[in-house]
């Protein structure tokens, strides 16, 4: 039986797949997700599970070497924006306009779609190399 945190198939099947600089998308409840990008549905009810809870899970697993967000964010939902500094200290960070983070995510593997209901809290993680 798997060992690490991450017991979601789908998600572990996803990144035990990426190769450097592939995507990874973790999305609120209204993100529009593409249609030729694998959809992983958690959304269960308002907040459950959460954005935060989501992505934290996700970065025990994979690496990452960037990450993209929304301009949006930093000013509609600033305290979800400070979080995500807080856990990309060393990560380099794009922001990009959320019309633009759209078109962006048709180029995820997979798009993780999560109950939470704060505006702008869409992540692209991008795979990195450990070493």
């Amino acid at each position: 039986m798997k060992k690490s945190v991450l017991i979601n198939s789908e998600i572990s099947s996803v990144i035990a797949k990426m190769g450097h600089t592939d995507m990874l998308t973790i999305c609120d409840s209204g993100l529009p997700i593409p249609k030729n990008v694998e959809r992983i549905d958690l959304a269960l009810k308002h907040g459950i599970p959460t954005f935060l809870d989501t992505l934290d899970t996700v970065l025990e697993e994979l690496q990452v070497e960037e990450i993209v967000i929304a301009t949006e964010i930093e000013s509609v939902s600033n305290e979800m924006y400070k979080e995500i500094e807080r856990r990309f200290k060393n990560v380099k960070i794009t922001k990009v306009a959320h019309e633009d983070f759209k078109v962006m995510t048709k180029e995820s593997m997979a798009i993780v779609r999560t109950g939470e209901f704060t505006p702008y809290a869409n992540i692209i993680l991008k795979s990195g190399v450990v070493f």
